[in-house]
């Protein structure tokens, strides 16, 4: 393995949460270790929960376009032409009123600059994983390729120049890191990341794939790396790899093309 060079090949950040990703050349890391303008806006009911994909499949079918400068949202259903546009703070009662008659309810969007709304509130740093990775996964379904695997996996970065399941080496025992370094931007590898029920949706109209789970589970287990920390797997439906970045990279940029390195592992 000493002549792998993993290098960030994709990066991708999503400005409201459980809506569609924006594709990116660099991002700037923020004093929480989330990304800059990553799932910096959400939608909520009026009982204070997420509106998103594991409560709410509907909102696959919403198709989103966002404007990273100016904080302007193009908004449309799936399989229609007509497009919505909205300021998401100038025009914020606005856009809650399309999201509310989309969905039936009444929605409030919010903000957060400092951390964002991730689902790990433990660990804010931006999701891994490979692109050899998703390749194989796309492998096991028929009629699934490549880019509709990614779309449902929704990580931010993707690292490409090695094998399947390569990111498996970015976590060790429970409670320990791999340290690591993307750029010149330092890392703490935390655990493979628990899956819910969207990844096993259509990413665009929601519909469930007969089995996904199950087939996910049993080839997940047979593809693990003999090398991986298996101790962190109470079940096999996780993938990609959850991070912790120290506040002393704030302000600091990763970039596509930089290369990943290991550098050690603490218990």
């Amino acid at each position: 393995m000493n002549d792998v060079i993993p290098y960030v090949s994709r990066l991708f950040i999503y400005p409201i949460k459980s809506l569609d990703r924006v594709s990116i050349e660099n991002i700037t890391v923020l004093k929480s270790g989330a990304l800059k303008q990553d799932r910096k806006f959400a939608i909520f009911d009026k009982s204070g929960h997420f509106v998103n994909g594991k409560r709410n499949d509907q909102i696959h079918a919403i198709r989103s376009e966002f404007d990273l400068e100016t904080n302007i949202v193009s908004l449309r259903v799936q399989e229609t032409d007509r497009v919505n546009i909205f300021h998401v703070e100038k025009e914020r009662e606005a856009l809650e009123c399309w999201l509310g008659e989309f969905f039936n309810f009444p929605v409030e969007v919010k903000q957060n600059l400092d951390t964002g709304f991730p689902d790990d509130t433990v660990s804010l740093g931006p999701t891994i994983i490979s692109t050899a990775t998703l390749e194989a996964i796309a492998s096991w379904y028929p009629g699934l390729d490549v880019e509709e695997v990614r779309l449902r996996f929704r990580s931010n970065i993707e690292i490409s120049g090695v094998p399947a399941f390569w990111e498996d080496r970015l976590f060790t025992e429970a409670e320990g890191t791999v340290n690591f370094q993307i750029g010149d931007v330092q890392f703490m590898g935390i655990n493979p990341c628990q899956r819910c029920v969207v990844i096993t949706r259509d990413s665009k109209t929601g519909v469930a794939y007969p089995n996904f789970q199950k087939t996910f589970v049993a080839q997940r287990r047979t593809s693990l790396p003999a090398w991986a920390e298996r101790s962190r797997f109470n079940h096999f439906y996780r993938l990609a790899i959850n991070t912790r970045l120290p506040v002393t990279e704030e302000g600091k940029t990763i970039c596509v093309g930089d290369e990943l390195r290991i550098y050690s592992s603490h218990q």
